[in-house]
């Protein structure tokens, strides 16, 4: 039976990936965006799609819509983006929560919040299981992103107790792969940049905080197994790839899959900025017998494949 499914934040980086393989499994998708960080680039190919539908709008407004499940992906995610405008991050997180779960507890429908790592702040726990209640600053600059997200959780867990609404709760890990925007600010989009251009990658700090990256594919793939799942797991489930790296591991094999003559320079580590993160995904195992199939390497080679194809 054809679902009709709406996603938040379609036009973005996961948003797109997303609007693909659901349109591929044969559903009618609706991708609802405002375009401030997505982009029509990345679904121009579907707009001629005859089960494929585009709403400019933004998640802070109320909107009608008749949908069976929501994706709540919309907010920017990369740190220059959302601490552009950190009022307008904080209030897309709460009142786009707000707003989707509206829709979802009227249409009896089935709804996933997007959550992050970054929930845990920078974590006194390694690696952070789902039960950390992490070690975040409500007054950083980092907070708008953070707090706004941590408040969505707690929306729809209330909704869940209060009205019966079908949730499920994701706390993504750092994702990469194509259809990121360049100059987001993300490490791995700046590292490829930068190294393409034969420009000297950024470093902050000593380069010794580590992240764990996962490839795009992985995490749709965990997405969809989470919407899927009994009724009776909410989670928040990690999604993530628990293979950890440092900043100058990363910069060094970019460098060697470019073939760059990009140097390392060095610059003060942001305020508030994690010097570990890293998945504990047993509970995805358990759960959802997910784990990521996709190696760093490999799907690196498929990210630069993409960067190099903007800039012919």
């Amino acid at each position: 039976m054809r679902k009709r499914i709406l996603v938040t934040g379609g036009a973005g980086f996961v948003g797109s990936h997303l609007c693909r393989r659901l349109l591929n499994e044969g559903n009618d998708v609706i991708c609802l965006d405002n375009f401030f960080t997505g982009s029509k680039e990345n679904i121009i190919d579907l707009l001629p799609h005859p089960y494929f539908e585009l709403i400019r709008h933004d998640v802070q407004e109320p909107i009608l819509l008749e949908v069976d499940e929501i994706y709540n992906l919309a907010c920017p995610a990369s740190p220059p983006h959302y601490q552009f405008d950190p009022v307008a991050t904080t209030r897309t997180s709460v009142l786009g929560a707000i707003n989707m779960l509206d829709i979802a507890r009227k249409c009896k429908a089935k709804i996933l919040q997007a959550s992050t790592s970054e929930v845990y702040g920078d974590p006194e726990v390694h690696p952070q299981p789902e039960s950390y209640r992490g070690s975040v600053s409500t007054t950083g600059i980092r907070a708008c992103y953070d707090e706004g997200k941590r408040c969505a959780e707690t929306l729809f867990f209330d909704y869940y107790r209060q009205h019966g609404v079908k949730i499920k709760v994701i706390r993504i890990f750092n994702t990469y792969g194509p259809y990121m925007n360049p100059d987001d600010g993300r490490v791995v989009s700046n590292f490829i940049m930068q190294a393409l251009r034969n420009q000297d990658i950024t470093i902050y700090g000593a380069g010794t905080q580590t992240r764990s990256f996962q490839y795009v594919d992985d995490l749709v793939e965990g997405m969809i197994r989470l919407m899927n799942s009994d009724d009776s797991f909410t989670g928040p489930v990690n999604i993530g790839n628990p293979g950890e790296f440092t900043m100058l591991e990363l910069a060094q094999k970019i460098i060697t899959l470019t073939g760059s003559s990009s140097k390392l320079t060095y610059k003060p580590l942001p305020q508030d900025d994690p010097l570990q993160r890293q998945p504990d995904i047993s509970l995805a195992k358990k759960e959802l017998d997910w784990e990521p199939t996709i190696a760093l390497e490999e799907g690196l080679k498929k990210t630069i494949a993409y960067f190099k194809s903007l800039t012919r």
